[in-house]
């Protein structure tokens, strides 16, 4: 069987040594990059499983080689950040990281975040019904893992795939905080609101009309959020 490919980006060389060690010892091909410029280089020459980015890089930023990739793929990407500052995890997050790690970390948290991004790519892959749902000028074709906005294909990360069907599997009804964060990221993240926030607001942006003023993906205030049945729309 194959290994899987990890791409391995920090221009620290000590935590480059040591993630790459053990992601080796974990069963993973590793490449690895210490700048920006090298990063996407690098991704286009390896097309990895998974990168693990970290944001502070030479020439171009991690944010920036993250929103770089996301436009050209939907692999999971793993933000490590220098401290420990939300305002860090959520720029990586709106940049279309699926999760973040905090330096210094130990090697057993990287591996369980790497396995949980890889686990949420493998479940959306296995899952291939036959069917479409229709809200309004919204079309998701599950059998294509496609979300359709007034005829356009709306690119969606795998995370935010997950979380627009696991809303519209509960269409008009309100899906707590921590439902949500269970069933998309883990029971880990059941307190992690912002990974829900951040999430939610990047679905807006992309298949809403107004994501200011949203008719699709509604607020519950302390509650959660609910996908409304729109009828009518063309």
């Amino acid at each position: 069987m194959k290994k899987p490919v990890a791409l391995v980006v920090d221009d620290e060389s000590n935590i480059l040594r040591f993630v790459r060690a053990n992601l080796r010892a974990s069963g993973y091909e590793v490449a690895s990059a210490t700048n920006g410029a090298e990063a996407l280089a690098q991704f286009e020459a390896v097309n990895p499983n998974v990168v693990i980015l970290d944001i502070m890089l030479p020439e171009i930023d991690g944010l920036e080689v993250c929103r770089r990739i996301r436009n050209i793929s939907d692999i999971p990407i793993i933000m490590i950040t220098a401290k420990d500052d939300i305002q860090d995890a959520v720029e990586g997050l709106n940049a279309g990281a699926d999760d973040y790690i905090t330096k210094p970390f130990a090697v057993e948290e990287l591996l369980a975040r790497i396995n949980a991004v890889m686990r949420r790519v493998k479940n959306i892959v296995t899952q291939t019904p036959a069917d479409k749902i229709k809200l309004g000028n919204l079309l998701i074709d599950l059998s294509q893992r496609q979300a359709i906005i007034n005829g356009q294909s709306a690119h969606l990360t795998p995370t935010e795939y997950r979380l627009l069907t696991y809303l519209v599997n509960n269409v008009d009804k309100v899906v707590s905080h921590e439902e949500l964060l269970i069933a998309i990221w883990g029971s880990e993240y059941k307190e992690c609101t912002h990974y829900l926030r951040v999430s939610i607001g990047r679905l807006r942006q992309k298949i809403e009309t107004d994501p200011s003023n949203p008719e699709i993906i509604v607020t519950c205030s302390g509650v959660g959020y609910m996908i409304r049945n729109i009828r009518g729309a063309s």
